[in-house]
Parts: C-alpha cells; sequence; structure tokens
C-alpha cells in the first residue's frame, strides 16, 4: 500500500480531505505518494507533503489508485482517462458501470462513507463487482478503515440502499434530537433544558448501544411498563419502523435512479 501513488479528485474537501489526513496519520501513506486535485493550489495538506495539482489527467496518470471524491453532478464533467486504474469512488448514485464507461478503469470500487468520517468513526460499506485477490481486498479495507469501519456488501443495490442508511451519517440522529427538543418547547420546557434533555438521549444514552442489543432493550424497557415503555408503545403503534423502512427506500430510490 505504501509503495502505490494515490491521488484524490476532490481531495480538498470535506469528504476528501477527512479520508487524505486519515491516511496520513494512520501511515497508510507518505505525503510524497499522495495527490490531491485542487484548484486554488494551496491547502494545509501540501504542509505535510501533499501534492496539490490542478489538472484532474495528470493526477491520473501519476497515481496508483484513483478515488473520486466529487459530487455525482460533476463527475461527467471530468472527462479523464483512468485505463488500467484502480478507481475508489464515493458518490452516491453514480454505477461502476457508468463510472468504468467514462473512465476506462480497470477496477471500479463503489464506496460510501457518511459524516462520521470527520471523528473516524464512519462505517464504509464497499462493493467491487470484479474478483479482487486477498491482497487488493485488504488493501481497500485498510484505506477505508482509516476512518472508521468497512465491509463488503455482495451487491451494488446494497450500496444505494445503505447511501440512504448509514450514508447519511448524523442526518437520522439530527432529526430525532431536533424533535425532541422542539416537542419538549411546546410542552413549556425551556429551550436550553430541552437541547440539554435531547443531546442526553441521542448523544450521551445511545451510546450504551455499543455494549447492549437494541433488541433486547427495547423489550426490557417495554416489559417494565413504566413511563419509557408507553413511549415507545405510541411510536411502535403510530408504525414507526414502517415510517422509517419509507424513508429509507426513498432515499435509495435516488440513489439507484442516479447517473
Amino acid at each position: 500500500m505504501r509503495a502505490e501513488a494515490i491521488g484524490i479528485i476532490g481531495g480538498t474537501g470535506w469528504l476528501g480531505a477527512g479520508l487524505a489526513r486519515a491516511m496520513l496519520d494512520r501511515g497508510l501513506i507518505t505525503g510524497d505518494r499522495l495527490v490531491l486535485s485542487n484548484r486554488s493550489g494551496s491547502h494545509p495538506l501540501a504542509e505535510r507533503g501533499a501534492q496539490l495539482l490542478a489538472d484532474n489527467q495528470v493526477l491520473v496518470d501519476i497515481s496508483d489508485i484513483v478515488i473520486l471524491s466529487v459530487r455525482p453532478e460533476q463527475f461527467t464533467a471530468l472527462n479523464i482517462d483512468a485505463s488500467g486504474k484502480l478507481v475508489i469512488s464515493l458518490m452516491a448514485g453514480v454505477t461502476s458501470q457508468a463510472i468504468g464507461a467514462a473512465t476506462g478503469a480497470s477496477t471500479v470500487i463503489r464506496a460510501m462513507p457518511n459524516a462520521a468520517i470527520e471523528i473516524r468513526q464512519s462505517f464504509t460499506p464497499w462493493h467491487c463487482a470484479n474478483e479482487l485477490a486477498a491482497t487488493e481486498i485488504q488493501c481497500i479495507q485498510r484505506l477505508l478503515e482509516c476512518v472508521g469501519t468497512a465491509s463488503r456488501v455482495s451487491t451494488e443495490d446494497a450500496i444505494d440502499y445503505l447511501s440512504a442508511l448509514s450514508g447519511t451519517g448524523p442526518a437520522f440522529a439530527a432529526l430525532l434530537m431536533t424533535a425532541l427538543t422542539r416537542q419538549a418547547v411546546k410542552a413549556g420546557i425551556s429551550e436550553d433544558i430541552a437541547r440539554q434533555a435531547a443531546k442526553g438521549v441521542v448523544v450521551s444514552a445511545s451510546q450504551l448501544l455499543a455494549r447492549h442489543d437494541p433488541q433486547a432493550m427495547i423489550n426490557s424497557l417495554v416489559a417494565y411498563k413504566g413511563v419509557t415503555a408507553a413511549a415507545l408503545q405510541s411510536l411502535i403503534d403510530a408504525g414507526f419502523e414502517d415510517q422509517m423502512g419509507r424513508a429509507l427506500q426513498a432515499g435509495a430510490a435516488v440513489a439507484r435512479g442516479g447517473m
């Protein structure tokens, strides 16, 4: 891995730069083997030895692995020839077939990290239709695990679905925290106390799930028939799980209907 040059198109954006910093911090690559596309010609990563280039094709030419960290709508304008290269796409909704056809890449990996890359707690599913050697799988895993955990999934459709699940990062948690805060304010709780209480639920107490089975926790709380049970049962009766299913399918439909 360290012997290979890695180029990141979009490498100074929040996602690309987060991955670049993690690779450097973990010693997965040295600065002189890291190439980032950047139009301004300046970025803090340059101080760590990374090379900044304005020309995406030059970046591709000198890289062994090319990471695409751009918005899906920007992909068609890239116009790069990555023939014979391993390309890792972090874009939602752009299929492996479309990436291969447009770039000539020999191997295309689709991966979907999320905003938790910032704190290196992202779960990143990835897919490749090609047969991969054990060393290639290890290389991809190590790269993606720089920013959290990663797992290979068997189908590209799974990547599209997970774009709406894990790919949303803190979005669902943020929505829950906002809803709890607003409802508490409507009930007469001061906004600062409401926000603290909601944060205690979503950010603090939810950390228990790292050590407990969630369904077992729900079952035990419902069986207790107390305050928590009443609140949970109300959500269950209102079709909370079905509503979450519809939300995920709506997001997945956008991903599947991409490029």
